[in-house]
């Protein structure tokens, strides 16, 4: 248990408790700065300015809370370290905030960015620490080595697993590291500066969804992105001078009514709801795997306690969001639309998709992933495609939706992935092993009933005859109209 600021907290409660007095009543804060963190200041103002200056425009400041009640620890912790006579640890970790933020910290503990870190084995993980790198990276805490791109590109965003040297110093393969899952020497997980950044520690920036773009924008997961081309982004960039995002108290339709942000529908206050920090409350579909499923779903495969939270309920309360701005027809056709493309997805090509790469799977020469060109068509045309698609449904983006999404989804289905998939049941069937003429076979069988489906038969030239009749009819009208 880190630091004698537990009896900085008491100063703190007792502060708070004894404005009997209108005249001298302590504000919550410390009464003073502590003889530690003057001695701290007195040298980082000279060493590192901006850090200063930068503590100095925080709440923290105004508080009497500075460098040493955050950064104190005790000698047994693990990543204590002596700093000019005082024992400090460089790692400011959820743990620690929740000595005065302890809701907050709940909150977040319980949510999917908490677990960000664990993506050992993930299938991007292979990607950045096998497919893409080395083991060129080695230092003292990993003389087997690593991979600089896991190391510069993965971790940064998901969290590394903070390793402490025998010397009390952060090995480099971890730290400097502010990932939103960062595995802490104290054992939390969680960065709690990966959306306030150190050291304003400002809520402001939390609300702006540039702070959220930090990671979750590029070809998997283009939020950020999507936002922008919104009417909600639109609406945003065009007023964000009068969006108040400094306000202390940040409720939609009250303190500011021009546009929401990425913090206002996943995490802000509402007239109806507080402020929280498990960013899943509101969702209602969990879009990262290859099948979407119910949050409840995601949330009990990794314990957290949201698995006893229904869908609805969550949903509810994104729609309370909504009701801000949007009538209760608008929201509840919105859903209407949005669940649609999810079932479009699921059925159309996720559902199907699966069956057919679990049957090509014996047809591989070898079994690693991404070993052969199957995989990495069926990873895009999900993780990427798949994920673009249904990303830009949920937030209102069309282009996102359809040309980033689900044209280039059917692109490769029907260019790509089941070409590839036709080839290696041929392959297997004329393979002249047993065990691979029956896969091919069944891969076969199995491609022939997708693409014979209601959803894929238009491929083989089998549309339904009413339906084709009446897509001539409409390019017909449509070439008259435009001339063509």
């Amino acid at each position: 248990m880190r630091k004698n600021v537990w009896a900085y907290g008491a100063i703190l409660l007792l502060a708070t408790l004894v404005a009997t007095s209108p005249v001298g009543a302590q504000a919550i804060g410390l009464p003073e700065i502590s003889e530690q963190s003057m001695e701290c200041i007195e040298c980082h103002k000279k060493q590192n300015p901006v850090i200063y200056q930068q503590w100095g425009y925080s709440k923290h400041y105004r508080a009497n809370v500075g460098c040493y009640e955050c950064h104190a620890a005790e000698k047994r912790d693990p990543d204590a370290t002596l700093h000019y006579n005082q024992t400090i640890a460089v790692i400011v970790s959820p743990k620690d905030c929740s000595k005065c933020h302890s809701r907050e910290v709940q909150e977040f503990a319980a949510s999917h960015h908490a677990k960000g870190g664990r993506i050992l084995g993930s299938l991007d993980n292979v990607l950045a620490d096998i497919v893409e790198g080395n083991k060129a990276m080695r230092t003292m805490g990993f003389p087997e080595g690593v991979s600089a791109a896991s190391v510069n590109g993965c971790l940064q965003c998901h969290g590394s697993q903070v390793k402490v040297l025998p010397d009390g110093t952060l090995d480099p393969v971890t730290y400097p590291n502010s990932g939103i899952g960062r595995i802490n020497p104290d054992g939390s997980e969680g960065s709690c500066n990966a959306c306030h950044t150190r050291h304003e520690f400002s809520a402001a920036q939390a609300r702006h969804p540039d702070t959220c773009g930090k990671c979750h924008l590029g070809p998997d997961h283009p939020q950020k992105e999507i936002y922008e081309e919104s009417k909600h982004g639109i609406a945003f960039f065009a007023n964000e001078h009068r969006m108040n995002l400094d306000s202390p108290k940040w409720i939609v339709g009250e303190d500011y009514w021009a546009a929401p942000t990425c913090a206002t529908c996943h995490m802000s206050a509402t007239r109806n709801q507080q402020v929280t920090h498990d960013i899943g409350l509101r969702i209602s579909w969990n879009n990262r795997p290859i099948e979407s499923v119910r949050p409840e779903q995601a949330d009990a495969k990794m314990g957290l306690p949201g698995k006893d939270i229904p869908w609805q309920v969550r949903r509810g309360n994104m729609k309370d969001v909504c009701s801000n701005c949007h009538a209760k027809p608008w929201v509840d056709n919105f859903y209407v639309q949005y669940d649609a493309l999810i079932d479009l997805y699921n059925g159309k090509y996720a559902k199907p998709g699966k069956a057919l790469v679990a049957l090509a799977k014996p047809l591989k020469p070898h079994n690693a992933p991404f070993s052969h060109e199957i995989d990495w068509i069926w990873f895009e045309l999900w993780h990427h495609e798949g994920r673009r698609a249904r990303h830009g449904a949920a937030m209102m983006a069309p282009d996102y939706t359809h040309w980033h999404g689900t044209y280039e989804i059917a692109r490769n289905f029907y260019t790509e992935f089941i070409p590839t998939l036709e080839e290696m049941a041929e392959e297997g069937i004329h393979s002249g092993n047993a065990k691979k003429v029956e896969a091919g076979k069944k891969l076969k069988a199995k491609i022939d009933e997708v693409m014979n489906s209601s959803d894929h038969r238009w491929a083989l030239d089998k549309l339904d005859p009413a339906e084709k009749a009446k897509r001539d009819k409409a390019r017909a009208e449509f070439k008259a109209r435009y001339k063509e």
